[in-house]
C-alpha cells in the first residue's frame, strides 16, 4: 500500500501564504472561481472534474501555496504530460513565486502513484494518466531570495531521492514476489510480472560535492527504473574529474542541450578526458567551461579544436577566464557550424584574434557576445569595433564590462552600436565613464527599438576627489569613495531623460546582478 501522508518523511502543509498576482490571473473570472476551489481540501468536486480544468486548478493551487491539493490533482492527473513552466503559464511568476513546498508535493505525488503502481500493477483506479513530469525552466533561486524559494540544486537533491526511493521500492517489491513464489517457476513467475510503464522526469541538474553521490546514485538506477531522470541542462561545480565523467556516462543522451562545468580548473588536461564524452549527446547546443585555466600549449590546442568539432549542434561557447591569447584561431577553426552565442570575459585577447573573428563565419552570426575584462583603450578598440560592423545584423546581447573604456573610447564605438539594430541588451559596467557621456549614449541609442536594458558604471564624475585608500597591513587598494549626492543627481538625470522619450520598456541600471540575463535558449 502507499504510505499515507501522515507517515511521509516530507510533512506538507495544507497552504501558505497567499501571494500576490499579477494581472491577467487575478482579474480572470475562471481563475477566481479556481482559487475558490482549491481553498478547500480534499476537493469536492475531483471525481468528476472535466480533465480540461485541470491546468487552471494547477496554477491556483501552486500560485496560491496549496501542496496538499496539488498532490490530489497529480493523483489523477488526466494528460499523459504535467509541464511545469507551460502549466503556470509565466517565467516571472515561477521567479516571483517560488515555491519549494509545491515543487515537493507534486514529486512525493508522483512517487506515491508509482508506489501504487508496483505494489497493484493493472489496477488504474486513480486514472492517473501522467508518464511525462517536466520541471525544466523553473527559475534557479541559489541565494534564497525567499523563504521557500527553490534553487536547482535542491531540486536535484529531491528529484534524484525520489528516483532512489522509488528503485528501491521496486527491489523490494520483486523480492516479496519471489518469496511468495518457490522455485524456478517461482523466480520467473516473479521476473515476469507486468512492471508499470514509470514516469520520465525531464529536468536541469545541478550537481556538487555533497549532491554527487545521490545523483551518482539515481542516474545509475538507469532505464530499469519506474522514474526516470532526464537531463537538459547539467551544471556541475568544483567537481573531481572522476565524478564529472561518471555521470556524463550516465545521462540519457537524447535529452542533454547544455554542460556547464564551473570552477573546475580543468585546463587542457582535464578538457581533453571530458570533451570526449560529450560527442554522444547529438542535441549539445550549449557548452560552458569558464574558469577551465586553459592554457596555449599548441599540441593541446590543437586536440581541444578537435574535440570541438566533434560537436555538431554546438551553437553556444563560454571560455571565460582562459588564457587564449593569440589561440582563437585555432581553437574555433573546426567548430562545423557558426556559434550564436560566444562568451569570451578576462581572455587575454589580442587584436589577432578580434581580427580572425570578425573575418569568420561565427561573427553575421552571433546573437550574444561577451568580451568583458579586455582592455579596450588600447590596441582592442578598432578590432572590436569591425567586429561589431559584422555582428550588426544579428547581435541581441553585447557584455563589455570592465574594459577600461573611457568617454573617448565609447564616443568612438557608438556609431557602430547604433547599427546594432537588434540590439536587447548592452551592459558597460565597470568603465571610466562621465554622466554626460551616458546622456549621450542614452539619446542616441533611443532609436534602437528591442534595446530593453542597459547596465552603466557609476559616472566617474560622482566620486568624491579623494585618492584611494589602503587598509593598513592589506595589499589591497579599494576604490574612491562614492559621493551619494552626485550620484543621486546622475541617475535622477538619466532617469528624467528615460520619462521625456516615453520608452517605458527601457531600463538603465548600475546593478549588474539581479536583472535576468538573457539567457542563450530564451534569444
Amino acid at each position: 500500500m502507499a504510505p499515507s501522508r501522515s507517515r511521509s518523511s516530507t510533512r506538507i502543509p495544507p497552504c501558505i501564504p497567499k501571494r500576490q498576482l499579477p494581472p491577467g490571473y487575478s482579474d480572470s473570472l475562471l481563475f477566481l472561481c479556481a482559487r475558490r476551489i482549491v481553498g478547500q481540501h480534499p476537493l469536492p468536486i475531483l471525481p468528476a472534474l472535466p480533465a480540461h480544468l485541470y491546468p487552471i486548478l494547477f496554477q491556483a493551487a501552486f500560485l496560491d501555496g496549496r501542496p496538499l491539493v496539488l498532490q490530489d490533482l497529480v493523483a489523477t492527473w488526466p494528460f499523459p504530460v504535467l509541464h511545469f513552466q507551460r502549466l503556470v503559464g509565466h517565467r516571472e511568476l515561477l521567479r516571483d513565486h517560488p515555491c519549494k513546498i509545491c515543487v515537493q508535493a507534486v514529486i512525493l505525488a508522483v512517487v506515491a502513484q508509482l508506489r501504487r503502481e508496483l505494489e497493484e500493477p493493472g489496477c488504474d483506479s486513480s486514472g492517473c494518466r501522467l508518464r511525462v513530469l517536466d520541471v525544466t525552466g523553473v527559475p534557479d533561486d541559489p541565494a534564497g531570495r525567499a523563504p521557500d524559494g527553490m534553487s536547482v540544486w535542491s531540486g536535484t537533491v529531491a528529484l534524484a531521492k525520489a528516483c532512489v526511493e522509488v528503485s528501491k521500492h521496486q527491489r523490494e517489491f520483486q523480492r516479496r514476489g519471489s518469496k511468495r513464489h518457490k522455485g524456478r517457476s517461482g523466480v520467473a513467475t516473479a521476473a515476469a510480472a507486468p512492471q508499470p510503464p514509470g514516469v520520465d522526469v525531464h529536468a536541469d541538474l545541478f550537481v556538487n560535492g555533497t549532491s554527487y553521490g545521490i545523483l551518482r546514485d539515481a542516474l545509475q538506477t538507469g532505464a530499469t527504473s519506474p522514474l526516470r531522470l532526464k537531463c537538459r541542462e547539467f551544471q556541475a561545480e568544483k567537481l573531481s574529474l572522476a565524478g564529472i565523467v561518471s555521470l556524463l556516462e550516465s545521462l540519457d543522451p537524447s535529452c542533454v542541450r547544455r554542460v556547464d562545468l564551473r570552477f573546475r580548473n580543468l585546463g587542457l588536461t582535464g578538457l581533453s578526458v571530458i570533451l570526449p564524452h560529450l560527442s554522444r549527446f547529438p542535441e549539445l547546443r550549449s557548452l560552458k567551461l569558464q574558469y577551465s585555466n586553459v592554457d596555449v600549449r599548441p599540441s593541446g590546442i590543437r586536440c581541444l579544436a578537435g574535440q570541438l568539432g566533434m560537436l555538431p549542434s554546438l551553437r553556444e561557447l563560454n571560455l571565460g577566464s582562459s588564457r587564449l591569447s593569440g589561440n582563437l584561431r585555432q581553437i574555433l577553426c573546426d567548430i562545423q557550424a557558426p556559434l550564436e552565442s560566444l562568451e569570451l570575459a578576462f581572455c587575454s585577447l589580442v587584436p589577432a584574434d578580434l581580427a580572425f573573428l570578425s573575418q569568420s563565419f561565427h561573427a553575421p552570426a552571433l546573437k550574444r557576445l561577451d568580451l568583458s575584462g579586455h582592455d579596450f583603450s588600447q590596441g582592442l578598440l578598432e578590432p572590436l569595433r569591425l567586429l561589431l560592423e559584422e555582428t550588426s545584423s544579428s547581435l541581441l546581447h553585447l557584455d563589455l564590462m570592465e574594459c577600461r573604456m573611457a568617454d573617448s573610447h565609447l564616443d568612438a564605438l557608438l556609431p557602430t552600436l547604433r547599427r546594432c539594430s537588434r540590439l536587447r541588451f548592452l551592459g558597460l559596467y565597470g568603465n571610466s565613464l562621465s554622466t554626460a557621456a551616458l546622456k549621450d549614449l542614452l539619446q542616441k541609442t533611443l532609436e534602437l527599438p528591442d534595446l530593453h536594458l542597459v547596465v552603466y558604471p557609476f559616472p566617474v564624475d560622482c566620486y568624491k576627489p579623494e585618492p584611494p585608500h589602503r587598509v593598513p597591513g592589506s595589499r589591497r587598494i579599494y576604490e574612491e569613495p562614492m559621493d551619494g549626492e552626485r550620484l543621486a543627481a546622475a541617475t535622477a538625470e538619466i532617469s528624467q531623460l528615460l520619462a521625456n522619450s516615453g520608452r517605458t520598456d527601457l531600463v538603465w541600471t548600475y546593478n549588474p546582478y539581479g536583472h535576468g540575463a538573457l539567457d542563450y535558449f530564451s534569444l
